[in-house]
């Protein structure tokens, strides 16, 4: 079904990849209400209405349902339970939710769907971390189950008798080992599905982390990244498939010497995406409001030659005055308040058309 401009879509979360999805909404014509629990959520600045209510209130989200005509969600640790009755209303549904909640959940499905991952098992106690130890070797690194993101709940292991501290660092919860692995890259497919079952991918960007926190995204991502970038996308095309899923998906890959492996995926837009606002003819923005209203898929192709995405993290953000005075810069800030350290304030963008990744 086509919404036709003037429609009303509800973003359940906030923050800003809700804000950034408002924003390509506008410019299609749709009206957005944001649904969070905090008092002044940075979506809500740039949205036609708010409404504040928690997540685990099935009544306040149903009221909201009611006053919008699509709805999808701009992160994936909101309960499913609550979001259950909401029915083909809510795009993408619940099943790329409670799959993505899940580690062990998620390993199983990719599997399933024939791709890579690291060797893994299930830990649910210490003894089940010595087992893992002892099958998977060491390095390895135990990740809970669920809300990990950015770097948090995960741990090492990396000399024997480490497992116990790593599995009383994440709280002793139930957690997947995974064997530590060699790889060349890290990189990320950012693929839509529109609801006449058409795919699209972006150009895979390179990923640079710092303490588990995307730092830079460059694309296109460098030799090692483009001669695994068409096994990739078959894959995430795969796995889009697979779930039935509608909008943006991203698939997290280490690109190693046997191909691609898959780390995990989100069942949404992505920070690896950002570069797409400026450096894309069609946004990942625009590209998952499309999917999400029955519009065509636009065009995921670069502008130019390419493009680099910086985060601003926490006190990164201090630098706003030289980023808005630079020629070519495209500043992307926020406005969430505080800037905590670890705290993703905002980002830039600067299109490049000769850009070619540098270890830097």
């Amino acid at each position: 079904m086509t919404l036709p401009p003037g429609s009303t879509i509800g973003i359940i979360g906030g923050g800003q990849l809700g804000r950034m999805m408002a924003v390509a909404a506008s410019q299609l014509g749709y009206r957005c209400n944001i649904y969070d629990p905090h008092e002044a959520p940075c979506a809500a600045e740039v949205s036609a209405a708010f409404t504040r209510g928690d997540f685990t209130d099935q009544q306040r989200i149903a009221e909201f349902a009611a006053a919008c005509d699509v709805m999808t969600y701009e992160f994936e640790n909101v309960p499913v339970g609550p979001l259950a009755a909401l029915g083909q209303k809510l795009l993408p549904g619940t099943r790329s939710l409670e799959i993505a909640q899940d580690r062990a959940l998620e390993k199983e499905f990719l599997e399933a769907a024939g791709a890579k991952v690291a060797t893994w098992r299930r830990v649910d106690t210490i003894e089940d971390a010595a087992t893992a130890e002892a099958e998977l070797g060491l390095p390895l690194v135990l990740k809970t189950r669920r809300l990990g993101y950015d770097g948090k709940g995960q741990s090492w292991a990396r000399l024997a008798g480490d497992r116990s501290q790593a599995f009383e660092a994440i709280g002793r919860q139930p957690a997947v080992a995974e064997a530590g692995i060699k790889f060349e890259a890290e990189f990320s497919v950012i693929i839509a599905r529109g609801q006449d079952g058409v795919v699209r991918c972006f150009d895979p960007p390179r990923n640079i982390h710092e303490g588990g926190i995307l730092r830079r995204s460059i694309v296109p991502g460098g030799p090692v990244v483009a001669a695994q970038a068409a096994e990739a996308k078959r894959i995430a095309g795969a796995i889009v498939g697979a779930l039935g899923h509608i909008g943006v998906l991203t698939v997290e890959f280490f690109a190693t010497k046997d191909g691609p492996l898959v780390n995990e995926f989100a069942p949404r837009v992505h920070n690896s995406g950002h570069w797409t606002i400026e450096g894309a003819h069609t946004s990942q923005f625009e590209q998952h409001i499309r999917a999400i209203c029955g519009l065509p898929l636009g065009d995921p192709g670069l502008v130019d030659g390419g493009a680099e995405m910086e985060n601003l993290i926490g006190a990164d953000i201090e630098r706003w005055p030289e980023l808005v005075a630079e020629d070519g810069a495209a500043l992307h800030l926020y406005n969430k308040g505080e800037a905590r350290p670890g705290r993703k304030m905002g980002h830039v963008t600067r299109l490049r058309a000769d850009a070619t990744f540098t270890d830097r």
